[in-house]
């Protein structure tokens, strides 16, 4: 019976009346469709029972087997689709036509799951934002939303979401210093059919993933130095055999303060206004470092006076003579009481409390914890030199490893050994310019309105020497930066490109760098021209080229008259490109 029907043309004629029939549908695991027969279905054993199904780009017809007291086995239609929306009709057929009608019932397949995900900290605000980026099965899987869930903190949440694109979407309004636990992903598919929404959920297969938002910085750092009677403070605090260059004081209680030692703390740069230049920026990657980081580089002799040289009043103890050194002992200040305050990062931030970093010299660093209800570090600084401090926050509650804040306030001075404090220089030199003096000098110029300034640091890289051609001479003073405490810089190349930047200086302490100033000298001309003529109506040009300067070719020029205009006046004749040494050109005179 079943190949001597059309389906096609059966159906496009069939007649439908109001009686409805209870067969019965099931999706299964496999992502196939069971069509079953019911008792009440069954009108006579002469009749074909016939399963429309559609929603793929063609219809499928199934036929079930004939059968007498017992109902036939289901019919099994393999879907090849996940996630997508099926129509199921039932036709019973009596010879060539239509004895019963038609009922339709709609079913959704399950979408496949995501196999893989991965989250990001969303950059420009990794205190609230994450980038979701997830991974599944693409050919054949249809979904609409994607239902993510997870624990944020002791809470659970869950929300529907469509805006993925190629899979990746950002979330920016999550709380900082947040544990985010059992993050895991559905896919979704939904349709509406006759009035009623199906709603289908893709398995979890992916780990679950967790994630520990930034929290946000302590506000309002400062720090403050207060000079200590000397002889006052041994008798209250006693001797301090083989102490460190600083002693801390528990202003707020033992429980409130402990030495970190589960390891070093990450301390983020972030966008840290700092007493030092970083001079291992991206901006300044061809940077020497600054002076204090290798003694060794120091050149006192120097007649550039380049920053290598330490200024005299700044100078270590260990260079003083022995004399010098007693007298200074006799009248040092020192310990000096350090106070480091701050008030909590803004809300809403979860943290568990701050990490304070300490270093003095670049040599010796010491990290310390304080709980979340501290607001202020009290030390003893024992020595002279230059201090950098740091205080982030921690949030560490949860299943999610421990994460500082991404910024922290840096602060910068210096104790001389007299005692004298300098603080940190937070203005950088504005209207940085530069006016070029000759073939070889440039003059730098700059407004600055802070005045407790007592120096500059110009920091001067050429930019030709990073697109060195075979017929330019190598310079030699700038293809690596060179820092000079004068505003007058030498030893230019005529014709070369030139980037400079400005720091202002306090005795040790550099304050944060100019905005860069890029500059070009004008290369110098040829040397011993000579013609010879050659014949009536040429001439042998022969010249020098420079020693010392960069430049891409020779443009010779004429001056001859012109009849058409009845003038003399110079015009290009031809160019040539640059050679090494001596050249030769022949060139014909119109």
């Amino acid at each position: 019976m079943a190949q001597s029907l059309n389906w096609k043309q059966l159906f496009s004629g069939e007649e439908i009346l109001n009686n409805a029939t209870t067969f019965h549908v099931r999706v299964q695991d496999d992502n196939s469709i069971a069509v079953s027969l019911e008792a009440s279905d069954v009108m006579s054993p002469s009749s074909v029972y016939v399963v429309k199904i559609t929603g793929e780009s063609k219809n499928y017809f199934f036929e079930f087997e004939e059968f007498n007291s017992t109902l036939p086995p289901p019919v099994i239609f393999k879907a090849s689709y996940h996630g997508l929306y099926y129509i199921i009709t039932l036709v019973v057929v009596n010879g060539n036509v239509v004895t019963k009608p038609s009922r339709s019932i709609t079913v959704l397949t399950k979408p496949l799951p995501v196999t893989s995900v991965s989250i990001y900290d969303y950059k420009p605000s990794p205190e609230t934002g994450v980038l979701f980026e997830i991974h599944y099965p693409e050919k054949y899987n249809v979904f609409t939303r994607v239902n993510i869930s997870y624990w944020e903190g002791k809470d659970f949440r869950t929300m529907l979401y469509k805006d993925f694109f190629k899979g990746k979407t950002v979330f920016n309004h999550w709380l900082p210093g947040i544990c985010y636990s059992n993050i895991t992903f559905q896919l979704v598919s939904e349709a509406t059919f006759n009035k009623s929404t199906l709603v289908e959920y893709s398995g979890v297969s992916h780990e679950p993933k967790k994630h520990r938002t930034a929290p946000y910085p302590p506000q309002n750092i400062s720090v403050r130095i207060v000079n200590l009677n000397k002889n006052n403070w041994e008798e209250q605090s006693g001797s301090f055999p083989e102490e460190p260059f600083m002693r801390s004081q528990d202003t707020m209680g033992k429980d409130k303060l402990f030495h970190y030692t589960d390891g070093t703390p990450e301390i983020p740069s972030g966008n840290i206004s700092s007493g030092w230049p970083d001079f291992n920026s991206s901006d300044y990657e061809t940077a020497s470092p600054p002076y204090w980081w290798d003694s060794a580089s120091a050149t006192p002799d120097s007649e550039d006076e380049f920053v290598g040289v330490l200024p005299v009043e700044y100078e270590n103890n260990s260079t003083l003579t022995e004399t010098e050194k007693s007298t200074a002992s006799s009248f040092s200040i020192f310990p000096v009481q350090m106070i480091l305050s701050w008030l909590p990062p803004k809300p809403p931030t979860a943290f568990d409390g701050f990490h304070i970093h300490i270093e003095r010299e670049e040599n010796f660093t010491e990290y310390l914890t304080v709980g979340e209800e501290a607001h202020e570090f009290v030390a003893e600084l024992k020595e002279p030199g230059k201090y950098k401090l740091s205080v982030t926050t921690f949030s560490s509650s949860g299943s999610c490893e421990t994460r500082n804040s991404q910024s922290a306030k840096s602060l910068s001075f210096y104790i001389s050994p007299s005692g004298e404090w300098i603080e940190e220089l937070t203005e950088k030199p504005q209207h940085v310019s530069v006016h070029v003096l000759s073939s070889t000098t440039a003059l730098m110029s700059w407004t600055s309105s802070q005045e407790n300034y007592n120096g500059t640091i110009v920091s001067v890289v050429s930019l030709t020497c990073q697109k060195q051609k075979e017929s330019q001479r190598l310079e030699k003073q700038y293809c690596t930066q060179v820092n000079s405490s004068k505003s007058i810089i030498e030893n230019l190349v005529p014709g070369a490109q030139y980037q400079v930047v400005m720091y202002l200086r306090k005795g040790p302490l550099i304050g944060p760098p100019s905005d860069p100033v890029t500059f070009a000298i004008v290369p110098t001309g040829i040397k011993d021209l000579m013609l010879y003529p050659l014949g009536p109506t040429a001439v042998v040009l022969s010249w020098t080229r420079p020693y010392l300067g960069v430049f891409r070719k020779y443009v010779v020029e004429m001056f001859y008259f012109n009849p058409t205009t009845m003038t003399s006046e110079w015009t290009t004749y031809y160019e040539i490109a640059a050679t090494v040494s001596l050249t030769a050109s022949v060139v014909t005179c119109p």
